[in-house]
C-alpha cells in the first residue's frame, strides 16, 4: 500500500482543526478534527465542491435538530425522526454524498446537553466547519499529485502489459486461468486511468495561456485510453476465441500476427513520440512496416470464397479482424493527434515524461 498526499493532507488536516479550535475556545476541538476527515479531497476543485456540499449538510442538520429539541424534545425516538427528515432533505437536494456529516451534526446536536441548548448546538456546529474549512485550506495550500505524470504513466504501463499478451496471445496457447485473471486486471487498469483523467481534467489552470494545451492534452488522453480500450478489446477476443484461432490454416494465422505486429508496433511508437523520444512529425508509416487493412478484410473475403461462412469460426474470426481494424482507425487517428500536438505552442506543449520505472 502506498502512502499519497492524501494521507499526509488528512493529518496535516486533523492538526489545523484542532489547533484553531483550541485557539478559538472551542468546548469541543475533536469535532473538528472528525470533520476534516471528511473534507479532505484528491483536487482542490473537489475540495471546493466537499466544502459547499458539507456546509450545506451542516445547516441542514442544524436546522433539522434545533426544531426538533426546541418543539418535541431529544427523546431516540425522536432522534430517529430527525433522521429520517434530514434524509429525505438531503435526497431532494441531490447532496447524498454528504448524508453522513449532516447525520453526525444532527445527533450531535441532538445528545443530551450540558447548560443552554442553543450556545450547545452552535459551539458543535462552530466545531464542525472549522474541521471543513481546515481540510479546505491544506487542499488549497499544499499542491495536488501531479495528476498527468500519474495518468500517463498508468497509460503506458496499460498499454504496454496488453500488447505483451496479444504477442504471447497470438503466437501460442496461453493458460487460460492466468489470462482470464490478467485481463480482469487490466480492465480495473483502465477504470483507474478513467478516475485519474476525471482527476487531471479537474485540475484549474491559473494561466489562461495553458488552457488550450491542456485542452489539447484532454483530447489526447482520452484518445490513448480509447486506443487502449480497443487493444483491450482484441486481447479478450484472442482469448475467448483461442482454440478456433489456433485451428485455423497457417497463412490465416499468420497474416493476423503479421498486421497485429505493425499495429502495436505503431502504437509503441506513437507513445514513444509523445515522449519526444522519436522526431515529432515522423510517420511510422515512412517506414518499411505498413499495416495493409485492405489485406486483412482479403482474409475475411476468403472465408466467402472457400464457402465456410456458414461455420460459427467464420463469425468469431470476423469479429477478430473487426477489432483488429478498428485498433487500426483509432490507432491512426491518435497518431495524427499526437502530430498535431507537437505542431502547435511549442513552449507551452511540453510532454509527460516517464519516471525512470513503469511501476503504478
Amino acid at each position: 500500500m502506498k502512502v499519497g498526499a492524501r494521507v499526509f493532507k488528512t493529518g496535516i488536516a486533523i492538526v489545523i482543526a484542532i489547533y484553531v479550535a483550541m485557539l478559538l475556545g472551542v468546548p469541543s476541538p475533536t469535532l473538528a478534527a472528525i470533520s476534516a476527515v471528511f473534507a479532505v479531497q484528491p483536487t482542490i476543485y473537489r475540495s471546493y465542491l466537499t466544502l459547499i456540499d458539507q456546509i450545506q449538510a451542516n445547516i441542514i442538520g442544524f436546522l433539522v435538530a434545533i426544531t426538533f429539541v426546541l418543539f418535541f424534545g431529544n427523546e431516540p425516538l425522536l432522534l430517529g425522526l430527525a433522521a429520517i427528515i434530514t434524509i429525505v432533505i438531503n435526497l431532494q437536494l441531490k447532496n447524498e454524498k454528504q448524508l453522513t456529516i449532516s447525520l453526525v451534526t444532527l445527533i450531535l446536536i441532538m445528545e443530551q446537553p450540558e447548560g443552554d441548548f442553543t450556545t450547545f448546538a452552535f459551539w458543535r456546529v462552530f466545531a464542525i466547519l472549522i474541521g471543513i474549512l481546515s481540510a479546505f485550506l491544506v487542499n488549497l495550500i499544499f499542491l495536488p499529485p501531479k495528476y498527468e505524470t500519474k495518468l500517463f504513466t498508468r497509460i503506458n504501463y496499460t498499454t504496454n502489459e496488453i500488447l505483451r499478451w496479444i504477442r504471447i496471445g497470438s503466437r501460442s496457447t496461453t493458460e487460460h486461468v492466468h489470462l482470464k485473471k490478467d485481463i480482469k486486471r487490466l480492465k480495473e487498469n483502465v477504470n483507474k486511468t478513467d478516475q485519474l483523467y476525471d482527476m487531471y481534467q479537474e485540475e484549474r489552470q491559473y494561466f489562461k495561456r495553458n488552457g488550450i494545451p491542456k485542452a489539447r492534452k484532454l483530447v489526447l488522453y482520452r484518445y490513448m485510453i480509447a486506443t487502449n480500450r480497443r487493444a483491450l478489446d482484441i486481447l479478450k477476443r484472442l482469448h475467448r476465441f483461442e482454440v478456433e484461432f489456433h485451428q485455423m490454416p497457417d497463412d490465416f494465422q499468420l497474416e493476423v500476427q503479421e498486421q497485429l505486429d505493425i499495429l502495436m508496433r505503431k502504437h509503441e511508437h506513437i507513445h514513444l513520440k509523445f515522449t519526444e523520444k522519436v522526431k515529432p512529425g515522423y510517420l511510422y508509416a515512412e517506414t518499411e512496416e505498413q499495416y495493409n487493412k485492405q489485406q486483412l478484410i482479403e482474409v475475411v473475403k476468403g472465408f466467402r470464397i472457400n464457402g465456410t461462412d456458414e461455420t460459427p469460426v467464420y463469425y468469431h474470426m470476423v469479429t477478430l479482424i473487426s477489432a483488429i481494424l478498428e485498433y487500426g482507425d483509432y490507432l491512426e487517428h491518435l497518431e495524427m493527434l499526437v502530430n498535431s500536438f507537437h505542431s502547435y505552442h511549442k513552449k507551452e506543449n511540453k510532454s509527460v515524461q516517464l519516471p525512470d520505472d513503469d511501476n503504478v
